[in-house]
């Protein structure tokens, strides 16, 4: 890895990651074919937050935050912190007194493959974080690594300035020249399932409003009766 800081990295829209955030990480992710989603170990420290914003990525060595006060000078309103390690790691990187000197630059939030701490601070300051663990074990400021380079988390590749959206149910990519058909496809989506909610509550079932009858008879499986069963 070369030990860089990139700057000036062009960053998607953010009028239009704040537009793609609206319909949420489950619709997005639908909606563009089931791609970008992070993975399940990446939950919110608190429930309740869903932000968009654009990428500035962290390359940090496992246990050493140096990178991430690298990365602080870097970032802009609208960005979210996206922090991988690079080999496992659980030490708390993060903490309340980062979150405080992001916030003042217009950071949306963060998104780590390690662990944070001072999560009741976080919570307070209504900084949002999604993390990989919570732990109090403490980090040094030791080894360089990068800033605003691609970097991998759950198999997705994260570019500087991608769209990240994350909400409670989980963290998503959107690279920045997809953030328009993002838009344009979950639209379609989002009408689609207001369609289908609608249906539901008039009482139809998926069964038949996904023609999922055939399906079930293509498979073989069969109604019988709870005698014929031998219940």
């Amino acid at each position: 890895m070369r030990n860089v800081i990139v700057t000036d990295t062009p960053r998607a829209d953010i009028e239009k990651v704040d537009k793609l955030a609206e319909y949420g990480v489950a619709t997005v992710h639908e909606a563009l074919g089931r791609t970008g989603f992070l993975g399940p170990r990446l939950r919110p420290v608190h429930l309740g937050s869903r932000i968009g914003g654009t990428a500035v990525t962290v390359v940090s060595w496992p246990g050493d935050n140096l990178m991430i006060h690298a990365a602080v000078e870097q970032c802009r309103p609208g960005d979210v912190l996206v922090v991988t390690t690079t080999s496992p790691s659980t030490d708390g990187m993060f903490g309340e007194l980062f979150a405080t000197a992001l916030q003042v630059r217009g950071v949306r939030g963060l998104i780590t493959e390690a662990g944070v701490r001072d999560v009741t601070d976080l919570d307070a300051m209504g900084f949002p974080v999604w993390s990989a663990a919570v732990s109090a074990q403490g980090t040094v400021k030791a080894t360089a690594g990068a800033v605003n380079v691609p970097v991998s988390i759950g198999g997705q590749q994260i570019r500087p300035g991608d769209a990240i959206l994350a909400d409670d149910d989980g963290v998503m990519v959107v690279p920045r020249a997809d953030v328009d058909r993002g838009l344009e496809r979950s639209q379609v989506r989002l009408e689609k399932e207001e369609a289908t909610r609608a249906a539901f509550r008039e009482g139809e079932l998926g069964l038949d409003r996904y023609g999922l009858r055939a399906k079930l008879a293509e498979l073989g499986v069969e109604y019988v009766t709870a005698e014929e069963y031998g219940l």
